[in-house]
């Protein structure tokens, strides 16, 4: 790490009236794993594309690796390996064969396209199921399958945009390891996602975003301490009515916040009327990244 191999700077992206990204500004340094989190709608995937060199901007810079990403789309390109939400995966022909004319399409021999496809089916567990056509492959491995062609240039740097979303538990972990050898080896890599345990699993840093705007920047441990505090307040209510639970709340002078079945207090002292009030059990818990992000912005992350 040191050297900064993506340069963001005032990135603004339009849509007609719609400002998806509005005056952006980050930078990634080589070996770095950099997370966007967010809501849908938060310009996590239009990010992705101007740093993918497939998208025009309408102001700021985007550089990667010393490239303009904005000018030299192709030249981007070259460099990176990037995996979309949506595989686009051909489920008509083997494992083997798409990453082969992938390879063979982004320049390598054909002679190296299939020693790569070796290496890398090996890297992801898939060697054994080289000759199966693609649409006898489950959902988690599909998507092992779309990572393991994005890494058959030998990229410097990879882009995922949710790269798990939809996966079972047991397949997105196994992706987390992936992904974790992936750094190991010295790749830079920018990923989106919306899943608050997978940013503080994977990410170095990450930036929160909502409605085009970066919100925090940091270390996932970081924000929490700086903006979630260092305990959670949450009421459960058990054998009495809500309207008595709010009263008293409000007798207390709390501010508060209900989330299905938890009342969650916006303090992290509580006080001895709450603590005594009949039919709720209150918990402290550590805080998380979804505390940042409600407290940052005022809502859940998967509210639209």
């Amino acid at each position: 790490m040191g050297e900064v191999v993506i340069d963001v700077a005032g990135l603004v992206k339009c849509f007609g009236e719609l400002r998806a990204i509005d005056g952006v500004s980050f930078q990634v340094e080589g070996g770095e794993t950099f997370g966007l989190l967010g809501p849908n709608g938060a310009g996590k995937t239009t990010t992705m594309r101007v740093l993918s060199g497939l998208s025009p901007i309408d102001g700021g810079s985007v550089s990667v690796a010393g490239i303009d990403a904005a000018r030299d789309g192709r030249a981007v390109r070259s460099l990176l390996g990037v995996v979309t939400q949506h595989d686009g995966l051909d489920e008509d022909v083997s494992v083997r064969q798409n990453l082969e004319l992938f390879g063979f399409l982004a320049g390598l021999s054909r002679k190296r396209a299939a020693a790569r496809c070796v290496e890398v089916l090996r890297f992801f567990g898939l060697l054994a199921r080289a000759d199966d056509s693609v649409d006898e492959l489950s959902g988690g491995m599909k998507r092992r399958l779309a990572i393991a062609r994005s890494l058959m240039v030998e990229p410097s740097v990879v882009i995922l945009d949710e790269p798990t979303t939809g996966l079972d538990p047991h397949s997105r972990n196994r992706a987390w390891e992936e992904i974790a050898q992936l750094k190991a080896a010295g790749v830079t890599i920018v990923m989106s996602t919306h899943y608050m345990d997978e940013a503080a699993t994977l990410c170095d840093r990450l930036a929160i975003m909502d409605r085009g705007r970066i919100l925090a920047l940091g270390a996932p441990p970081a924000l929490v301490e700086e903006h979630a505090g260092q305990a959670v307040a949450e009421l459960r209510v058990d054998g009495v009515s809500r309207e008595q639970v709010r009263a008293g709340l409000s007798e207390a002078g709390c501010t508060w916040r209900e989330i299905g079945a938890v009342v969650r207090l916006e303090t992290e002292k509580v006080p001895d009327a709450v603590r005594a009030l009949a039919g709720v059990r209150l918990d402290l818990r550590p805080p998380t990244l979804e505390d940042v992000f409600l407290n940052l912005t005022g809502r859940e992350l998967r509210e639209e």
